[in-house]
């Protein structure tokens, strides 16, 4: 059979069946700040895969392959017969989660349950939670309603927060640095942390998030920041990796001022070489990822990246990657902003005392009326 597209399916429609209270969420500080000791995604696992409400656990009612029959049978079948067989895997799945991870939970646990739209598979479970003697309450419109009040902060409004952007040339530690910076109590936005992507052509740190999950991750620090204190944020493109900088976030950052981090090449060529010793050290890979660069600087400037490649050369490599790639680009972008830095902060090296020494100055930048 061939399993249903259907987004939902009729475990997800009909009446509310809920056996708690339906929980209304307006704003999605609201819904984050919602007060329940844990908050239960009873979606199938490729679902809260690819997105989920922060700090939910994912208990599901129906695997992903259950799922799919349900719904295969609801619409090549009957519906009647699809609902009697979900009915049957939901029942048995949520007794193993009563007897497994929610064993040990008192009398006084109070759970706030979400599926797809806040339909049955959420009100099956939540009634059963409640049958024992928990108070466990429904989110209305499930997880479509955590969506639409995503997307109404990251793409419908104008974000209230006081974005600082922390520029600077590659290699001068500006990851780091903003670290160092949410140590010392600034408010700081990690994009490139949120986004599992160092932020350059050579920046993968795995498996990159969903969209959506990056974009939860997003809405998920930004809500629980004051919008009356400065948001420092690293200077990026609209693009890391491949996942998109949302719109309310992205016309923040174009309009920010910037504190800029200045270091000498050769310090930030001695920082690049132990930060991405990873990528370094995989030469093969190397040269998949600057292949590409042969048609935006030519293959003789490429050539000579790939025999330093070949000689193990790394830090000649790194500066010349500096010199002939992101240097030119770093120029060419802040070009079109148009407009200078609001501070420089000079970096006096590049080692651990003087990073932190940088994180200070800008910290103390931060101060500034101008900023």
């Amino acid at each position: 059979m061939v399993p249903a597209k259907a987004t939902c399916f009729p475990l997800d429609a009909g009446r509310d069946t809920s056996g708690g209270m339906a929980q209304t969420y307006d704003t999605l500080t609201a819904l984050l700040n919602h007060g329940f000791d844990t908050v239960i995604d009873v979606r199938s696992p490729a679902e809260f895969a690819e997105d989920h409400i922060p700090g939910a656990i994912n208990l599901p009612v129906l695997s992903n392959d259950e799922r799919a029959e349900v719904g295969t049978i609801y619409k090549q079948e009957s519906p009647f017969l699809g609902r009697k067989t979900g009915a049957a895997l939901v029942f048995r799945n949520a007794a193993d989660h009563i007897a497994g991870p929610l064993r040990d939970k008192e009398g006084a646990w109070r759970p706030l349950v979400y599926c797809w739209r806040g339909g049955q598979r959420s009100g099956a479970f939540s009634w059963m939670l409640g049958q024992i003697g928990w108070r466990a309450d429904v989110i209305t419109g499930g997880y479509k309603t955590y969506r639409r009040l995503v997307n109404a902060m990251l793409y419908d409004g104008v974000l209230p927060h006081r974005i600082v952007l922390l520029d600077g040339y590659t290699g001068t530690a500006k990851t780091e640095v903003l670290h160092l910076l949410a140590a010392r109590g600034v408010q700081v936005l990690d994009l490139e942390g949120a986004a599992g992507h160092r932020g350059s052509l050579l920046g993968g740190l795995g498996d990159q998030p969903s969209q959506k999950m990056f974009e939860s991750r997003l809405a998920g620090v930004l809500h629980a920041l004051d919008p009356a204190r400065p948001v420092v944020v690293e200077a990026e493109s609209n693009k890391i990796g491949e996942r998109l900088i949302p719109p309310a976030l992205w016309d923040a950052m174009k309009t920010a001022p910037r504190i800029e981090i200045a270091a000498r090449i050769e310090d930030r060529t001695d920082y690049l070489v132990q930060a991405y010793a990873d990528v370094l050290a995989d030469a093969e890979r190397l040269r998949a990822n600057l292949s590409p660069l042969r048609q935006f600087r030519g293959h003789e400037i490429v050539d000579a990246w790939f025999a330093q490649i070949a000689k193990g050369d790394l830090p000649g490599l790194t500066r010349a990657l500096m010199v002939q790639h992101y240097d030119p680009a770093y120029a060419k972008s802040r070009g079109l902003i148009g407009a200078g830095p609001a501070r420089v902060v000079q970096a006096r090296s590049l080692d651990d005392d003087g990073i932190a020494k940088v994180a200070d100055d800008v910290a103390a930048a931060l101060q500034d009326s101008v900023i």
